[in-house]
């Protein structure tokens, strides 16, 4: 009897102790956070790409250019440790935009640098984005096979 009353004891102090360091997330700040500032970060690139165009760049060129910069940008931020408060302060607001896969590419670099060019920077560069890269090569390989096929076979 003893026994199932410290059981009891022990599992009711460890709800609590969870409870106690389980973060709150209030869904309707976060996305409100998350839509202003990626909303922010693309008006930047609108803004960096019509200043591109109004300067003599076409428009393919000046949308290469602004997304550089951002990438550039991002991976600058990443390194000032400035990055990651902003992706805890807006979520996925930073880290859907290709300025969040700046950041998971640079983010690995910037950790491994003390091992070595080749065994840190090298092997570790892309243990984020690696996936990502995989799946989207994949997945552009098959849709574009059925796409061949089905010109082919006079489909579209």
């Amino acid at each position: 009897m003893r026994e199932e009353e410290s059981k009891k004891k022990r599992a009711e102090e460890y709800g609590a102790y969870v409870k106690e360091i389980t973060p709150v997330f209030h869904t309707g700040k976060n996305m409100l956070r998350a839509f202003w500032t990626g909303g922010a970060i693309c008006l930047l690139g609108q803004l960096m790409q019509n200043l591109f165009q109004r300067g003599g760049i076409g428009q393919k060129e000046a949308a290469t250019w602004s997304m550089l910069i951002l990438v550039g940008l991002s991976v600058l931020l990443t390194g000032w440790n400035i990055f990651s408060k902003m992706a805890r302060y807006a979520g996925a607001g930073v880290l859907v935009p290709i300025t969040g896969f700046a950041n998971s590419v640079a983010s690995p670099a910037i950790e491994y640098k003390k091992e070595g060019q080749i065994f840190g920077i090298g092997c570790k560069i892309f243990t984020i984005s690696g996936p990502v890269i995989l799946y989207g090569v994949v997945v552009s390989w098959a849709l574009g096979m059925i796409y061949y096929i089905g010109m082919c076979l006079r489909w579209w």
